[in-house]
């Protein structure tokens, strides 16, 4: 059997099958396996006409547009990918421990940076400074009855008490999305193949690896008590200040302070639980959770709701002027974010120096923190854009002729802005160095453009040798992505900690700190200022709108899809708040499907994957036994093992990883091209015949001729089934599976073996087991 896994873009099953009939024999609406209706029952191999199956998985990543929202939780999946992107080190099992403890802290830190951001929206900027000043409060009924004088809610406690319920809101938010999307994706259990090496061969291997509801749910409860204990904290920091002052309330300053030791010894048991609370692989983390770590949540949502009562007595003479007390909060995680990203960074760099040269991965070993600092500065732009514009519209007498009512956000959020033109220009150069040397290298590549077609010199055609060498450059992109990426992290890391520095020395907006010097100065810092505000604001705008169009838009999706779909693929193991794992059901089915039929018929399967689905593809046969994955074989086209995934998580598929899989599978090969952007060799060297097939050639006609009278169009990612290679080289796996096997080609079938017989019960190989029970004839979802 051929079982197809299309790639990022997606596809219909009719359109896999090249057959209108497809049908469904397995699965559901979310991730089902079709087969065309005149081919439902098995037969031999025809190398014209195979038994196919195709295996789609495209509604795990796409749906409707409401799914662009999950764009907005961008920041937790790119620190939960840097989890998945350290270097390859062997052993050194202390320093990946500590690298799991810094990288779950630090998407803690983001947690609760994303809470503090709705609080300084609500809690803050509404509550506390707009309801103060009645050019403000006058602006809209929604929320004039806030001001009014002598009224229930002009007493601050209660303002910020009740503008704590957004904030809340937004935290059951994410704790409801991460409990529903984990039954929804994530809870696909795997099947129980064990491998003769327990899986330590291949970390993908590990029987655990796709099945961390564990882990899930113990982050999940941390990260929501941490949201709680957020809002808990700006709420009580108003009235403890009160409190405390000369005039405040005695009887109610011991129960703030109570409150506030209380929240601290909660807070500790949070970051105990994120520190201790890493991942099971060596087997599926099923024991239960802890009932402390089930009660942290309610607990903490008690502990809300006694601020919420404390904070509702009128306290005499209490107003709110200026900034929020709390306001201190976003330079203190700011700053503790930089000092987790420093360590993080010496961590990768010693696992980074004790990897083989082959596996060390992108920037030095950095690539991981460097992922992690892009996801905090994301963090930082999304809630101060949303801050800044939310101020703006509460304040538009605050322009750069003069101070408005507010105070406005933190003063962090300014210094933020004013220096993201900055980076603007950073990216704008970049853009344009990598425009110019890719137009540069195009030019360079003519002559050997011409040298695939050597029929063609006599006669070349300018426009068209131009157009195709232009296509080989722009696919080379790719292997530029790090030194780009490195480029625009430090600019980044040099920015930030220069917006940080300004904050916290100055403590006033950059257009005030030059206030008094030369004009042009203070100008320009105004002008920095508004623009990045602008920028901040907007660029949440444009991040949900290309979400929107890339779930509706397949050549958009194509587009923005790789990105997002690498950063799905891994488990939720830093962050239980990324957007879910799609592989943690597309694995499973690949596996159990396999298996099913390899022990229900006796046959053999040559899985073909295009793309992220040769990926798939892979961590399936990973997963496998030595009896079943002796009867498959793996065919990638278009693949990103090596050219994405090796080089950026080097530990999981770096080089070694990989010749461990051609050694687990000795039958494999892959197709690729130069005009290929995403997909490319993946360069297991030192076997006969090798994996990696030359590059296929892209168009397979230069010009016209008689086979192609008219213009071959470049196919570049797409399309590799109908090139004539690939089905010579499924003829040649299937040969190749049949003949290592010992069977008769004429059937494909091994002598011993007959239909109905599982192979796995005729002996191990290699010492490997399995322990799944024969199937019961006629099991509904077995399939045919």
């Amino acid at each position: 059997m051929e079982l197809l896994v299309h790639g990022v873009g997606g596809a219909t099953p009719q359109e896999m099958l090249g057959n209108p009939g497809a049908v469904r024999v397995t699965g559901d609406r979310t991730a089902a396996i079709h087969r065309a209706a005149d081919d439902l029952v098995d037969r031999p191999w025809d190398d014209e006409r195979p038994v196919r199956e195709a295996y789609t998985w495209s509604n795990l990543t796409s749906g409707n547009g409401a799914r662009a929202l999950w764009l907005l939780l961008l920041p937790f999946m790119i620190v939960n990918m840097a989890h998945w992107m350290r270097p390859a080190a062997p052993g050194h099992g202390r320093s990946h421990r500590c690298y799991d403890v810094l990288i779950r802290l630090t998407a803690l830190s983001l947690t609760v940076l994303l809470v503090a951001g709705a609080c300084v929206v609500t809690m803050d900027l509404l509550a506390w400074q707009c309801a103060a000043a009645p050019l403000c409060a006058d602006r809209s009924t929604w929320f004039r009855f806030l001001a009014e004088p002598g009224g229930w809610w002009a007493h601050p406690g209660r303002r910020l008490a009740l503008a704590s319920a957004l904030p809340t809101l937004l935290v059951g938010l994410l704790w409801w999305l991460s409990r529903r999307t984990w039954s929804a994706y994530e809870s696909a259990y795997p099947p129980v193949r064990l491998r003769a090496d327990g899986g330590r061969g291949a970390q993908l291997g590990l029987p655990g690896f796709w099945y961390g509801r564990g882990v899930v749910g113990r982050l999940r409860a941390a990260h929501t008590a941490a949201g709680l204990l957020t809002i808990a904290t700006v709420l009580l920091t108003g009235s403890l200040v009160r409190d405390l002052s000369p005039a405040g309330t005695p009887h109610l300053l011991p129960i703030g302070l109570v409150l506030a030791g209380v929240g601290t010894v909660l807070g500790a048991v949070v970051i105990r639980i994120v520190v201790r609370a890493g991942r099971t692989e060596i087997d599926r983390d099923v024991r239960p959770l802890p009932r402390y770590v089930t009660a942290l949540p309610v607990a903490c949502l008690v502990l809300l709701l006694l601020c919420l009562i404390h904070s509702v007595p009128v306290r005499g003479g209490f107003e709110s002027t200026g900034a929020h007390p709390a306001s201190w909060g976003f330079p203190a995680v700011t700053a503790i974010q930089l000092v987790l990203l420093i360590c993080l960074a010496a961590v990768a760099v010693r696992l980074h120096r004790a990897a083989p040269r082959s596996d060390r991965g992108v920037l030095g070993g950095l690539g991981g923190p460097a992922a992690a600092l892009l996801g905090c500065a994301l963090g930082g732009v999304l809630t101060g854009g949303v801050a800044a514009r939310f101020a703006d519209w509460l304040d538009p007498h605050s322009t750069l002729a003069g101070p408005g009512v507010l105070t406005g956000p933190p003063v962090l959020h300014s210094w933020q802005a004013a220096t993201l033109p900055a980076l603007l220009c950073v990216m704008a150069v970049l853009a344009l160095v990598v425009a110019i040397r890719t137009h540069l290298e195009g030019r360079r590549l003519v002559d050997g453009v011409l040298g695939h077609y050597p029929e063609e010199r006599r006669r070349p055609h300018e426009v068209r040798t131009t157009h195709l060498a232009s296509a080989v450059a722009r696919a080379r992109l790719t292997d530029r992505a790090p030194g780009m990426f490195g480029t625009l992290v430090i600019a980044s890391l040099l920015l930030g900690a220069g917006a940080a520095l300004g904050a916290g020395l100055t403590g006033v907006t950059p257009a005030a700190a030059v206030e008094g010097g030369p004009g042009a100065v203070s100008g320009f810092a105004a002008l920095s200022q508004a623009v990045g505000s602008w920028s901040m604001g907007i660029g949440v705008v444009v991040l949900v709108a290309m979400g929107r169009r890339a779930y509706r838009d397949p050549a958009a999706r194509r587009t923005v899809g790789i990105l997002w779909d690498v950063g799905t693929f891994w488990p939720r193991a830093a962050h239980p708040f990324a957007p879910p794992c799609y592989a943690e059901r597309a694995v499973p089915d690949l596996t159990w499907r396999m298996g099913t039929w390899v022990d229900l018929t006796g046959g053999r399967i040559v899985i073909s994957g295009h793309s992220q689905g040769s990926v798939l593809a892979a961590a399936a046969v990973w997963q496998l036994d030595a009896p079943t994955r002796s009867r498959v074989a793996l065919l990638t086209h278009g693949s990103p093992l090596h050219r994405l995934y090796g080089r950026w998580f080097p530990r999981y598929f770096g080089p070694t990883a990989l010749r461990s899989l051609r050694d687990d599978l000795r039958c494999w090969r892959n197709l690729w091209r130069e005009t290929d952007p995403i997909g490319g060799p993946v360069r297991v060297t030192g076997d006969d015949p090798p994996v990696d097939r030359g590059a296929l050639l892209d168009p397979r006609h230069y010009g016209r001729n008689l086979l192609s009278p008219l213009p071959a169009p470049l196919l570049g990612h797409g399309d590799y089934a109908d090139d004539p290679a690939y089905r010579l080289e499924r003829a040649r796996l299937h040969a190749l599976l049949v003949g290592e096997a010992g069977a008769d080609p004429a059937t494909g079938t091994a002598p011993e073996a007959a239909p109905g017989v599982p192979s796995s019960r005729r002996g191990a190989v290699d010492g490997d087991t399995t322990t799944v029970p024969d199937p019961p004839a006629g099991r509904e979802g077995d399939g045919p």
